[in-house]
């Protein structure tokens, strides 16, 4: 057993954070400019809706960008933007940058854009992206983004449920392959939805100019002649910002951020869990339209003072595997952040990390993996890699910032394969039982989040308190239920095994397809593998095994596919039944990187499904109905 350290660091401060919530966080918040300073923490007048620093005044734009160059830091880098897609990169300072989103505020205002309005955001990785969201935030406006090039429907619903007054986009986006023209997907969502913003400000690229209507404006036009305006102070529990989480049928759930929260939580985040301080360089290789976007390419680089990288373009294939060591290398990065999918993706093609050698990425301290569960495997590969401590951490679009986490920049703990180490703090992190008591350590149960949730964790759901509390609250009495499983170790850390509909029912036997998982992705021919349950008369569900192997093999999948089921038999039982593994050339993903299993189970089971609107490529999956269902 390892050990915990038990100095006063962590532990003391996790501590306090339960103990003590109001002087915990009322001095975290002492590390964001105030118009008004908030004399309170938590206001529990509406449980279970908590509102954190109810009377303080701020303006989150401030903070991320004025109170930088007020500081006499306006000359250093605040954003880097690389784009292997287009050959571009271009690097704003805190001053540039703060100019930039003044006069696009400047803009917004001139279109009757005010405090509390919604503004829909239908962009990709460029620089106006970023531009857009922090002129809403500096009028105190309402973004919304919407992952670029969502399918019309999906966008449409989004708008519907927003009400935004004004949409901003591009005229496309741009895959290695190809350009998604973005204006007829928007023009199409438009068309379905009831709701109709009054205008449409238009980022024409050079790769794909799009047309223009009645109410569209041109983005670069409506900046000549743009005066620039100054912060709007907002209350601290005004919203920020709505994102909808993806893969929703029916109406979409909107996360609703607030402005004081989320500064608060997400400046004591980048220094404590990610150890990065003012004057370093945070890359989060992921898209502003998911929440790890907004928390850790906008939002708590920006706020802290850190220069943050905008990367337009994929781990692989950008044009190799060694993309991601080359932007570390020329940016000097401190900390990548990005999900365990991309790493697997970097291992797949190049397995012995041959591309690393030709670049010096000794700025680089650790690398952060989450947005889906981290295989031992894949963290031990990246580890010998790179030398660098590899580091899981935790946490969903409700929460905003880590639920669990290595704390490296407070007091970093011991690593443990499987784990994202410890809660942190604020968040009383539960292992429930089915009767809702808390199980032993070692036992698997719900992992649930005593209330209430810290700062800069979802407020509530867009205009629908009552679907909050249903969704969320309802479970298990006083607690927010996360809806993965897991268990606690005898030291403390947690594991989380995945989404507690990937706990299958075998003969009776409550089986996790992440452990047997586990054990796939362990088989050195593995790139990435995925465990479901599908239906079977005899024993209720089965486990299928689903494997994608490395680049360059010269063996026969049949062989490896038997190994494979032998390996799980002897590593956790015959009770696993798992029988059959299928060798396949990919696994159906969405945009972020998360495996479908939910819908290659329903496949598998013979389920007309709908595809998930977040879906990467399509065809992956219907290359796979065949495998599915038994057909081959």
């Amino acid at each position: 057993m390892t050990q915990a350290p038990k100095q006063d660091g962590y532990a003391a401060e996790y501590r306090r954070s339960l103990d003590d919530p109001e002087g915990f966080w009322l001095d975290a918040a002492r590390a964001i400019d105030w118009t008004v300073a908030p004399t309170r923490a938590l206001d529990a007048s509406e449980a279970p809706l908590y509102r954190w620093f109810p009377d303080g005044r701020l303006n989150t734009c401030h903070n991320a960008l004025d109170r930088h160059v007020d500081a006499g830091r306006g000359e250093q880098l605040a954003l880097v933007y690389d784009s292997p897609v287009t050959g571009r990169k271009a690097a704003f300072t805190y001053r540039e940058l703060r100019d930039e989103v003044a006069r696009f505020a400047g803009v917004l205002t001139g279109l009757g854009v005010a405090q509390g309005d919604r503004v829909v955001i239908y962009m990709p990785m460029i620089p106006e992206a970023v531009v857009a969201m922090l002129a809403c935030a500096r009028i105190g406006a309402v973004h919304s983004v919407v992952f670029g090039g969502f399918a019309a429907r999906e966008l449409a619903v989004r708008i519907d449920d927003a009400r935004p007054k004004l949409v901003i986009a591009a005229s496309c986006g741009i895959e290695p392959a190809r350009v998604v023209p973005y204006k007829p997907l928007l023009d199409d969502a438009l068309a379905l939805a009831e709701h109709q913003p009054e205008h449409c400000v238009i980022r024409q690229r050079p790769q794909c100019t799009a047309e223009m209507t009645g109410r569209d404006l041109d983005w670069d036009r409506v900046m000549e002649t743009a005066e620039p305006v100054g912060c709007v102070p907002v209350g601290a529990t005004d919203p920020l910002y709505i994102l909808y989480t993806s893969g929703t049928t029916g109406r979409p759930k909107g996360v609703v951020r607030d402005n004081g929260g989320h500064a608060v939580a997400l400046r004591w985040s980048l220094e404590n869990v990610y150890d990065t301080h003012p004057g370093e360089v945070f890359w989060a290789a992921s898209d502003v339209g998911w929440v790890v976007g907004h928390s850790y390419i906008v939002y708590a680089p920006l706020l802290t003072g850190c220069t943050t990288v905008l990367y337009e373009g994929k781990p692989v294939g950008t044009p190799d595997a060694g993309a991601l060591w080359r932007v570390i290398a020329e940016h000097r990065v401190t900390a990548l952040f990005t999900a365990p999918t991309a790493i697997r993706a970097v291992k797949k093609e190049d397995p012995r990390g041959a591309l690393l050698d030709a670049h010096d990425i000794g700025s680089l301290r650790h690398l952060f993996l989450a947005g889906e569960r981290l295989d031992p495997e894949t963290y031990r590969w990246a580890t010998d890699l790179l030398g660098v401590p590899v580091v899981d951490n935790w946490w969903q679009t409700e929460t905003g910032w880590p639920i669990v986490a290595n704390p490296m920049g407070l007091e970093p703990y011991p690593l443990k394969a499987g784990s994202p180490t410890v809660p942190m703090p604020g968040y009383d992190v539960r292992i429930l039982d089915a009767t809702g008591r808390d199980a032993p350590p070692g036992a698997d149960g719900a992992v649930a989040i005593r209330l209430p949730l810290p700062p800069g964790t979802l407020l509530t759901v867009w205009q629908d308190d009552a679907r909050y509390v249903r969704s969320y609250l309802s479970a298990y009495s006083g607690y927010y239920l996360t809806g993965d499983g897991g268990r606690k170790d005898d030291d403390g850390y947690v594991y989380v095994m995945g989404r507690v509909d990937d706990v299958i029912n075998v003969a009776g036997h409550r089986l996790s397809t992440g452990a047997m998982e586990e054990v796939l992705a362990a088989h050195p021919d593995v790139a990435e593998c995925a465990v479901v349950g599908v239906a079977d008369p005899l024993k209720g569900q089965v486990p299928r095994g689903l494997v994608v192997l490395k680049a360059g093999l010269d063996r026969d999948p049949r062989g490896i596919a038997t190994e494979l089921v032998a390996a799980v038999r002897e590593t956790i039982g015959p009770v696993a039944a798992l029988r059959r593994v299928d060798v396949v050339a990919a696994l159906p993903k969405t945009r972020s990187g998360k495996i479908l299993r939910r819908t290659m189970r329903d496949i598998a089971d013979g389920r007309d499904t709908e595809l998930p609107s977040t879906i990467d490529d399509p065809a992956v999956i219907e290359a796979l109905r065949p495998v599915l269902r038994g057909d081959v």
